[in-house]
């Protein structure tokens, strides 16, 4: 009403739906899944590091060709990764907006009915955090090489892989990371069923086992490639 008032006119129906509680979740659940699909494939790709340098090399040369000839060398990829940038902060503007909302709606602590759900807030607040230093540090590390260990070296994506989890710290923050992300997935995944619509009293049950499976497998998957180097599978 204030920003009516101030310029003559209504706020456009965009602007009306971002500041509403539901476009905001709306908004959380779209670039949630959009990021939980980039997630399987990329999970997907990494486990090619089992087939040894030639396959997974060749893996990391693939997937900036794609398109080719008519998208130009790492035209697609750079495609994805705008699109990856556009739901991460469209997910933590969202997140961080909602949760400001939620604390000035409610200034003191929740009641005892309440434990449960805070829980599981705070922890996908907390573990949204984890996570998005974690993509810094990710990026540094295997993207652009600046804080990567033992020489970093382009177009050699299995060797830089095995040189990161060589380290113990290297092992130490993405281990803890794909455990964050377990449970951000975990409960993130049952809450943009229920924002979208697709949540119910019999659904309910099957959408929390898929989100569980999820989790797990994710998980599992990504965590499997530094025990793979640390136990000598991948070296």
């Amino acid at each position: 009403m204030a920003l009516a008032t101030r310029t003559g006119r209504r706020p456009s129906r965009t602007r009306a739906v971002w500041d509403s509680t539901v476009g905001k979740k709306a908004v959380m659940a779209v670039s949630g899944l959009i990021m939980l699909l980039y997630l399987v494939a990329h999970m997907i790709g990494n486990l090619k590091v089992f087939f040894g340098p030639g396959e997974f090399n060749a893996y990391g040369h693939w997937i900036r060709t794609v398109g080719e000839p008519f998208m130009h060398y790492t035209w697609t990829l750079w495609i994805i990764r705008v699109v990856l940038v556009a739901a991460v902060v469209a997910h933590a503007t969202a997140a961080y907006q909602l949760s400001r909302r939620d604390i000035r709606a409610r200034p003191a602590k929740y009641v005892h009915a309440r434990r449960r759900a805070s829980y599981a807030t705070r922890t996908t607040r907390w573990g949204g955090v984890i996570l998005g230093l974690f993509i810094v540090w990710h990026i540094l590390d295997l993207t652009t090489g600046h804080v990567h260990a033992g020489g970093f070296q382009e177009g050699h994506p299995y060797q830089n892989v095995v040189d990161s989890f060589s380290t113990w710290y290297g092992n130490v923050i993405y281990i803890v990371a794909m455990l964050a992300l377990g449970l951000h997935i975990r409960h993130g995944f049952w809450a943009a069923a229920q924002t979208l619509g697709a949540g119910g009293r019999n659904r309910d049950r099957a959408l929390k086992g898929v989100a569980n499976l999820l989790a797990l497998l994710l998980t599992a998957g990504f965590v499997a490639v530094p025990v793979g180097v640390m136990t000598g599978v991948v070296s």
